[in-house]
């Protein structure tokens, strides 16, 4: 693949504000899809659809980055980022599946609430992405990103706890709410991990 020497470091920065703004439609696509579960307005095939567009940029930036001599930041950091936020998207397209796949009648309390905390979390990830050129607020997105998280975990703590203490429950409820429980969990620590490398790019940076 042949390197380009034209500099074309702005259409990092504009892939990268799509990808995020890409991630967000699909976090709230899925939120939307669990909290009005089994009767929503959103179907797996339009969560899959979105996904797929967020592939699409993810081999958009990855052309780039291979076919661009100059890059705004190194590029162990712009594949990394791309291939976390391309993660975000697919475990959240992975949770809202197994909805369907596990035949899910009710959503629990604890999904909706995840999905809710996801939303935010994607939120301020898209919030750097979108100013990743003048990185003017990044820093309090990630930070925020970062309590967000925190407080993800504490919800998957409370819920592996629920399903675990009443012996009431079907065995097989429990392993399909645990499955699920983690992929929602699997979404926001690659958020976590995306907001780490653009940690690492604003020192870098600095």
């Amino acid at each position: 693949m042949k390197l380009s020497l034209t500099p074309k470091t702005t259409e990092f920065f504009v892939l990268f504000a799509n990808s995020g703004e890409n991630a967000l439609e699909v976090a709230r696509l899925v939120e939307r899809r669990f909290r009005e579960h089994p009767n929503s307005g959103v179907t797996q095939e339009q969560v899959k659809a979105a996904e797929t567009a967020g592939d699409a940029i993810t081999r958009d930036l990855i052309v780039l980055l291979n076919t661009q001599y100059l890059t705004p930041f190194d590029r162990e950091d712009i594949y990394q980022l791309a291939t976390e936020i391309d993660d975000v998207v697919d475990f959240l397209e992975e949770a809202s599946d197994l909805l369907g796949l596990y035949g899910v009648e009710m959503p629990t309390r604890h999904a909706v609430e995840q999905c809710g905390i996801i939303v935010n979390a994607v939120e301020q990830l898209a919030t750097a992405c979108q100013n990743l050129k003048g990185m003017k607020g990044v820093q309090a997105a990630l930070v925020e990103l970062k309590s967000l998280e925190d407080q993800g975990d504490r919800v998957l703590r409370d819920a592996l706890a629920s399903l675990f203490r009443d012996n009431r429950i079907d065995p097989l409820i429990v392993i399909r709410w645990k499955d699920i429980y983690e992929a929602l969990e699997r979404a926001l620590d690659a958020c976590e991990t995306a907001a780490n490398v653009i940690a690492n790019i604003l020192v870098k940076n600095a």
